[in-house]
């Protein structure tokens, strides 16, 4: 594909270029989801609790959201070059850092310092791939990293328990570090620095009030399980944060004359709803695989490598349907196709409800290539949507703020799964313990004679709770996708485009 993209003959620098632009989207985005089949290895090693699983996730996410938008401005004035060059040390320094993990807050941290700086990756590698193809192939280069970004995400279970499970879980970061050498190399050698001749001024305030209020949400989604909620200091105190934060950018949106997020943004309708629904994929998208590998290998009893191989029908029909539907013809209205997508993502997460240990991994895997195909058929819809009646002026802006969106979907989404999962278990746990209540002399007896048997019974109580706790968690992922279809009648019609615009869903 990558000699359909770039001119021939091209000297070898440039198609080295492409090849660690193209590295190192994958590699950003294999890195978010690769220790999800690899859980149950890193939770015994590290004595994670259950309700720390999620920080793996959200940590690395939550920090790239935090940088990303300041790549532009930084690229401007330090060069990309020597920028792409810092955000791969640090990479490669975050790695190295998981590996020599010990304890669930050493991982977290390398977690943080891998998604920082992965945050400038995405566009940078973007902008790298665009500058080497001719301008006829643009909206192709768009669509292929935006399917690399995504065969990254998809890849990271499979890939992620064959390494855990053969080679124990510090090797899922290891195996990116010949990957990010090789990145590093080609950049130095090959990539020319570029500076803005005149670098606008960056908004750190506008950033500075947005970040405290999204990484103050996710900290009191995260931690406010843990804590009891509201009985804890902590928790207060990130409300009050997350809750200020949101406070003063809002003011600052509506005051300042120029930030970083232009007002012209969200007077496009368009533009509005498809990031509002752009949230609610990404809602579904990675709390997905958060929530179906520990299915299948704590309560199912699959192993760790199984349940890696179990997420593949899906990766290959997410990154299949959007190459396809990047191109759709011009006649089919855009809002067909996001109502196509949306339905299929309702119906596969429907099919998530009838999950049980009854049976064999043929229901698991449908349902992942449907949901699968829907999201690779919304996606581009979205982004034909919102863009096609954007002035172009405000792309590059729209294009971050439509991805951010998604990303914050995700984090946001694993965390309210999290949240619900253990609660409901709790509740679940309770009321299946009701029923030992016209028997309490004979698990009395249980309890005072056979021990063992009663730890016994215990766990398949609590197996069952659970069991009932995460289908919970897959109706409301139906029901956040549900909340977003009513959306697509309102989008209007866009006008006729002459290229897709599939590269602005890219990273």
């Amino acid at each position: 594909m990558m000699a359909t993209l770039f001119q021939s003959p091209a000297p070898c620098g440039r198609r080295a270029l492409a090849l660690a632009a193209f590295a190192a989207t994958f590699m950003q985005g294999v890195n978010i989801s690769l220790p999800n089949a690899a859980l149950p290895h890193m939770q015994g090693t590290l004595s994670m609790a259950d309700d720390e699983i999620g920080w793996i996730f959200t940590s690395y996410v939550t920090a790239g959201i935090v940088v990303m938008p300041m790549t532009r401005w930084l690229a401007g004035r330090c060069g990309r070059r020597a920028v792409f060059q810092a955000a791969m040390i640090l990479f490669i320094l975050g790695l190295v850092s998981a590996t020599w993990a010990t304890t669930c807050a050493q991982l977290i941290l390398a977690r943080i310092l891998q998604g920082a700086a992965s945050g400038p990756l995405g566009p940078l590698s973007l902008a790298i791939l665009q500058d080497q193809a001719p301008p006829a192939h643009q909206a192709k280069v768009g669509a292929a990293a935006t399917a690399c970004m995504l065969a990254g995400i998809s890849s990271g279970p499979p890939l992620g328990g064959w390494l855990s499970d053969h080679h124990g879980w510090p090797s899922i970061f290891y195996v990116s570090l010949p990957l990010a050498g090789f990145v590093l190399l080609v950049v130095t050698l090959w990539l020319s620095e570029k500076r803005a001749e005149r670098n606008p001024r960056f908004d750190f305030l506008g950033l500075a009030t947005f970040s405290l209020g999204i990484v103050g949400l996710q900290m009191l989604l995260d931690r406010g399980e843990r804590l009891e909620w509201f009985a804890a200091p902590e928790i207060w105190a990130e409300a009050v944060a997350s809750a200020l934060g949101f406070h003063l950018f809002i003011i600052h949106v509506l005051t300042a004359r120029t930030h970083f997020l232009d007002k012209a943004l969200f007077r496009d309708r368009n533009f509005v709803l498809s990031v509002v629904m752009a949230f609610a994929a990404g809602f579904v998208l990675l709390p997905t695989l958060a929530l179906t590998s520990p299915m299948l290998e704590e309560l199912f009893g699959y192993p760790v490598d199984t349940t890696g191989y179990m997420a593949i029908p899906r990766g290959v029909a997410l990154v299949g349907t959007l190459l396809i539907a990047s191109r759709p013809a011009a006649r089919i209205d855009v809002r067909v196709l996001a109502f196509a997508g949306v339905a299929l993502v309702v119906y596969a997460n429907w099919r998530m409800l009838g999950y049980s240990p009854a049976m064999d991994w043929r229901p698991v895997a449908m349902a992942g290539v449907l949901q699968g195909a829907g999201l690779g058929i919304l996606l581009p819809a979205l982004a034909k949507a919102a863009f096609s009646t954007l002035d172009r002026r405000f792309h590059a802006e729209g294009a971050a703020l439509f991805n951010l969106s998604r990303l914050y979907g995700s984090t946001i989404g694993i965390a309210v799964v999290q949240i619900f999962f253990y609660g409901n278990t709790q509740a679940v746990h309770l009321a299946l313990a009701r029923n030992f209540t016209p028997y309490r002399a004979a698990v009395h007896g249980l309890s005072s004679g056979v021990g063992p048997a009663l730890v016994q019974v215990n766990e398949m109580v609590t197996g069952q709770a659970a069991t009932v706790a995460i289908i919970g968690q897959f109706k409301i992922l139906m029901i956040a996708m549900l909340a977003a279809g009513p959306l697509v009648p309102f989008l209007r019609t866009p006008r006729p485009v002459k290229q897709p615009i599939a590269d602005e869903i890219a990273k």
